[in-house]
């Protein structure tokens, strides 16, 4: 008897164990029935650090008693682990000792800053781009943050707005990609030790400000809405997405923070994201100002009916809740659901088991003076870097050179490297960000004599040091002149209606072409830029954007040969200011300009219809060829795909990496289609003379779009095929049939 009662015991003690374990949903059910209403609309506000504000500053003087009462759900702008922990114990004397969120903008690295995001998807390498974002999260976690603002999905087709520097460009298949990427980047395992919830923003169509002006309106179809803006959003949710955050703008007349078609019937109904909403810094308060809401009252009313969860920095939440409730206009429901998202991802975190888990000074110091974080930004800023053209072939550049004149505004300076939205550390100093002329001295400064002048400042008029730029030029074997606009010249609240280079930098380089000297031309840069002269005279033009904390010795590998250039446009460069938005996939009209015919047609009477650079073009030092394309069919069934291959081979002289790109075309449809879209691409490194073969499926997704009804599907009939090294430059054709 005794042999058989031990063992079911024992099984009955597991099972009473087992019955007992809650699940995460049990846990906030039960903490939700604690709470009283107060503490409910406390986890809904989101205040910042007055130290270190990100937006336009409200002071509120009560923020520490707040945390203490329970009143508070979240903090942005508070970084480091003592700082972190600072807060988070005051948050332990509330009485249900709910634990702090931690917010911060970690947009492109931490410490360790990688390319802005744009650049970064100029490299159109998805694991690189996974990687850094796993950089920043473990830097950021380890630093006491739980949460990101980051990454920004908006597409955008206008250069003006100074918010492109923070996404991945103009096209909705590239950007779903890379949503897809960062978010696992930034996420991996909720929970873990290295990761972060990752926001994705703005919800929606952010990128179609009017004018490219930072928080205008935005009035396009519910077609285009969901065929080119929201499918970067969907790719973050289906990778796991913890987070929204919605957008500053209106979209066809309601303010996306009251906008319930977004985010109830779309993002939590149709889409059913269990995450919770975010709003942007005071959105919620601008409804007034949007002349959507007659007062905070009313605003708060409509933001919280249309599902946004978390009030950043308005207090319309904490000033108007509570009474709504009590007037029974907001229900208590609505409220809970809110409520109940928020502390969800508390517990997944971990935070209710250990509120100081992410507060670990060791852990700190440890991760953000890794040297193979250092190794691995160093290797995706040479990723990111885009050589527009090569003509003498000047580059790469011989480590035999023996005397380099290195020119310009951008050489020395450190911080500008870093670009936009870097994290301010308190920490530590910019000793550890390699300039551009340090990045040259590391590389050749023990072989070659290196010559510097600054020229000029980016912006002004002065022309006082052309004379001596133009003295040390005259003295080297070859001339690099590092030109563009400041770091904060792109970014939020930094829209531009004129994109030339500023100020005299061209007039600069038009000086030192006369000394007749081989001279290679860097730009940096936050967005597309308009450099027409240099452009046309310059031989040697490197797109260097703003590369992080490496930048200069990623510079000198790319310079030098030590890396092969790669990069490719994830946006269209423009001629003129006139020709935006500018993109590639637009439609053909009835009237197309071929060869730049203009009478009677959809064109300008001054200028070509062609950018300056193409979406997806950049240059390598070596050569590829494409060769042998073929399709397993020429007609296939919705049910059925076509297997595409082709050849690559390097006949060039360097290794190299080429980003092999798939267009697609249909011809006929019930609604007009662009003459030209991105389906797939792959990026492949050859050795010299190495051939590789090349797979692509396509199946009905490819062929699929939203019609009238707003129905995803395919339409029979005949497509075009394109694979090519740009937009522009299409090496092999083909085409195929969709039958019923």
């Amino acid at each position: 008897m005794k042999k058989i009662s031990f063992p079911f015991i024992l099984l009955f003690v597991n099972f009473l164990g087992f019955s007992q374990t809650k699940t995460i949903d049990q846990k906030v059910t039960e903490l939700l029935n604690k709470m009283t209403l107060e503490e409910k609309i406390g986890q809904l506000n989101q205040y910042t650090n007055d130290a270190n504000p990100t937006g336009p500053l409200v002071v509120n003087p009560n923020k520490e008693r707040e945390i203490k009462g329970g009143l508070l759900g979240s903090m942005l702008n508070v970084n480091g682990a003592d700082r972190t922990r600072k807060y988070q114990e005051l948050a332990m004397q509330s009485r249900l000792k709910i634990p702090l969120l931690f917010a911060l903008d970690v947009i492109h690295g931490y410490k360790t800053t990688f390319p802005i995001p744009l650049a970064e998807a100029a490299s159109w390498d998805l694991q690189a781009m996974e990687q850094s974002a796993r950089i920043a999260a473990t830097e950021a976690s380890a630093s006491g943050i739980h949460w990101t603002f980051a990454p920004m999905v908006d597409i955008s087709r206008d250069p003006r707005w100074g918010r492109v520097m923070e996404g991945a460009g103009e096209d909705t298949y590239l950007g779903s990609k890379i949503a897809f990427a960062r978010i696992k980047g930034f996420q991996g395992k909720l929970g873990d030790l290295n990761s972060v919830m990752a926001c994705t923003k703005h919800f929606a169509a952010y990128g179609a400000v009017t004018g490219g002006r930072e928080y205008n309106s935005v009035d396009i179809s519910n077609r285009m809405l969901w065929e080119v803006y929201l499918p970067p959003f969907k790719a973050a949710l289906d990778a796991g997405a913890a987070t929204f955050m919605n957008a500053f703008n209106d979209i066809n007349g309601i303010p996306a923070t009251a906008h319930k078609y977004l985010q109830r019937d779309i993002l939590k109904g149709k889409w059913n994201f269990k995450g919770f909403v975010v709003s942007d810094w005071g959105s919620i308060g601008e409804l007034v100002t949007h002349g959507y809401s007659k007062n905070d009252t009313e605003a708060a009313y409509s933001a919280i009916m249309a599902g946004s969860d978390m009030d950043m920095e308005s207090n319309s939440y904490r000033n108007n809740l509570a009474q709504l409730v009590k007037d029974k206009r907001v229900p208590i429901a609505t409220i809970d659901d809110a409520v109940k998202r928020i502390l969800r991802k508390k517990f997944e975190l971990g935070l209710f088991d250990d509120p100081f888990r992410y507060c670990n000074q060791e852990r700190q110091d440890a991760a953000i003076n890794n040297p193979e974080h250092t190794k691995i930004a160093r290797e995706i800023a040479a990723k990111s870097i885009v050589l527009l053209k090569n003509e003498r072939n000047i580059l790469p550049l011989s480590k035999e050179t023996k005397t380099i004149a290195f020119i310009g505004p951008m050489v020395k300076p450190k911080r500008i490297n870093h670009g936009f939205w870097a994290v301010n550390l308190k920490e530590v100093d910019s000793t550890y960000i390699v300039s551009q002329w340090e990045g040259l001295e590391n590389k050749v400064g023990k072989t070659a004599k290196l010559l510097y002048a600054k020229g000029c400042d980016i912006e002004g008029t002065n022309k006082a040091g052309f004379q001596e730029a133009i003295d040390i030029a005259n003295q080297s074997d070859v001339v690099i002149v590092s030109i563009g606009e400041r770091y904060n010249m792109s970014g939020e609240s930094k829209s531009r209606s004129n994109i030339h280079l500023p100020g005299v930098q061209e007039d600069l380089i038009k000086e030192l072409q006369k000394t007749g000297k081989p001279i290679v031309v860097l730009i940096n840069a936050g967005r597309p830029l308009i450099f027409n002269w240099t452009a046309d005279n310059m031989p040697t033009i490197v797109y260097t954007w703003w590369l992080g904390s490496e930048a200069g010795n990623a510079i000198a590998d790319v310079l030098f040969g030590d890396y092969n250039p790669s990069g490719k446009l994830p946006m269209t460069f423009p001629r003129e200011e006139g020709q935006i938005p500018i993109y590639y996939n637009h439609f053909n009209t009835g009237r197309p300009s071929i060869n730049e015919e203009k009478l009677y047609k959809s064109s300008y009477i001054d200028l070509p219809n062609t950018p300056k650079f193409p979406f997806g073009y950049g240059l390598s030092y070596t050569t590829f060829n494409y060769s042998n394309l073929k399709l397993s069919k020429t007609k296939m069934k919705t049910s059925e795909t076509i297997e595409v291959t082709l050849d690559l081979t390097n006949i060039g002289k360097y290794a190299g990496e080429e980003v092999v790109q798939l267009y697609l075309q249909d011809k006929f449809a019930t609604l007009i289609r662009p003459i030209i879209e991105l389906k797939d691409f792959q990026k492949l490194k050859l050795g010299v003379g190495e051939t590789k073969t090349i797979k692509f499926i396509i199946d009905n997704q490819k062929l699929s779009f939203y019609n009238e009804k707003l129905e995803f599907n395919s339409e029979p009939g005949d497509f075009n095929l394109m694979i090519g090294s740009s937009s522009e430059d299409i090496r092999l054709k083909s085409s195929f049939e969709l039958i019923k």
